[in-house]
């Protein structure tokens, strides 16, 4: 499954004018393609149009005439049309029908049942997202690393173990077809029918496959019956695993670059996604669950052998980024789309696609040392490696 030749191939969006797509030679590096995206506005924010319908004669954005009685999605709301023919302000979906999509506030399938229970106040849904809404940034906060991403919805937890537990339900019927979970601006980042061999064959193998280093069984947080950890983000799953799930979810891996905006507050630059002012540098257990081991210490309130692995959420508001996604430091790192190599000097939406060896994670672990979850940090990972410290996070497109 290894490429014959390591190399870059990396896939960007870019606007063209009258909306024609243009592809340039296969033998360059980027790939620019034609795009409906939103322009770039001041202070390096993309415009939020995206959410919109773009139904014919209902205008867009928040405003515009429409059909009585209509309804859209907006930025991950309800959007309405009144008696008078104008779209009223966007409503947020409700906790039980997290996310808007095609014309509707649904339940993601990993939710389908589950109760709105995470949070610090256990009354969340554990599928909660936000939008966010895009823009122009440094990656690793360097100034030589410029980037552009189009807006996207990031959920607010990390994937619990009683999320997965869904998935595990249906599998492995629910294995991804070619293509899904795909970025639909970042051409062939969809699922690859060559990876299924790296899945497990059924439901018994996936179990199996969660359950980390035999020789570590206080390190995983899957339980194969539903127990006291279903709060807990699901820990000890391969790249390949995180990626059918989030495609079955609805969703997809975040590309790093996604990742880091959201983990920097876009233009802001944050040292720490809580970090405000963005140059602050203040950590403590307050703002994340890290530095954790056999005993306590200063990140770290242990609690029993398996270390400071707490409910998703526990760490929230105060250790939230900018747009409200919970432990993106601290908790679990999470994997990423992307192979991992160096940057290119400049992307827009884009996404290192090489069939590399090791993928991107981002965000230090309950188990790592303040510097590891500075948003500026980024490790590799072999994409079959299921670490007790790995995690995941799904991001979605915002719908019409």
């Amino acid at each position: 499954m290894k490429s014959e030749r390591a190399r870059w191939w990396w896939a960007a969006s870019v606007f063209m004018a009258g909306s024609c797509t243009t592809l340039l030679g296969l033998d360059k590096e980027y790939h620019p393609l034609g795009s409906g995206g939103g322009g770039t506005g001041a202070g390096g924010d993309i415009g939020s149009g995206a959410g919109g319908s773009g139904d014919e004669g209902d205008g867009g954005g928040d405003g515009g005439s429409c059909m009585p009685g209509r309804e859209r999605c907006l930025d991950n709301g309800l959007q309405q049309c009144d008696d008078r023919g104008q779209w009223s302000a966007a409503g947020p979906c409700p906790p039980e029908a997290p996310v808007c999509r095609a014309a509707a506030c649904v339940t993601p399938p990993s939710c389908d049942g589950l109760p709105a229970t995470c949070g610090p106040g256990s009354s969340e849904s554990c599928c909660a997202t936000t939008l966010v809404p895009g823009g122009t940034f440094h990656r690793d906060n360097d100034p030589a690393h410029p980037a552009t991403v189009s807006p996207f919805l990031l959920d607010r937890f990390e994937v619990t173990v009683g999320r997965f537990r869904r998935f595990v339900a249906a599998y492995p019927g629910n294995q991804p077809a070619a293509d899904a979970g795909a970025h639909p601006r970042v051409p062939g980042s969809g699922w690859n029918p060559g990876w299924s061999g790296e899945l497990p064959p059924d439901a018994a193998a996936l179990r199996a496959a969660v359950l980390c280093n035999p020789d570590h069984p206080d390190m995983r947080t899957w339980t194969d019956e539903a127990a006291d950890h279903e709060h807990l983000p699901l820990n000890c799953l391969s790249w390949y695993v995180a990626f059918a799930f989030c495609a079955w979810d609805g969703g997809r891996l975040p590309t790093e670059a996604e990742w880091n905006y959201a983990a920097a507050g876009g233009a802001e630059q944050r040292q720490y996604p809580w970090s405000n002012p963005p140059e602050s540098t203040d950590i403590d257990a307050s703002y994340a669950s890290y530095d954790c081991s056999d005993s306590a210490a200063p990140g770290c309130t242990f609690q029993s052998d398996f270390g400071d692995i707490v409910p998703v959420g526990s760490r929230s508001p105060k250790g939230d980024g900018r747009w409200t996604q919970a432990d993106l430091a601290g908790s679990m790192r999470e994997w990423t789309l992307d192979g991992y190599a160096s940057y290119p000097a400049e992307c827009v939406d884009c996404a290192n696609l090489t069939d590399t060896a090791e993928r991107a994670v981002r965000g230090g672990s309950s188990f790592g040392t303040p510097e590891y979850l500075l948003s500026s940090h980024r490790v590799h990972v072999a994409p079959s490696a299921p670490f007790y410290s790995l995690g995941i996070r799904c991001a979605r497109t915002p719908s019409p």
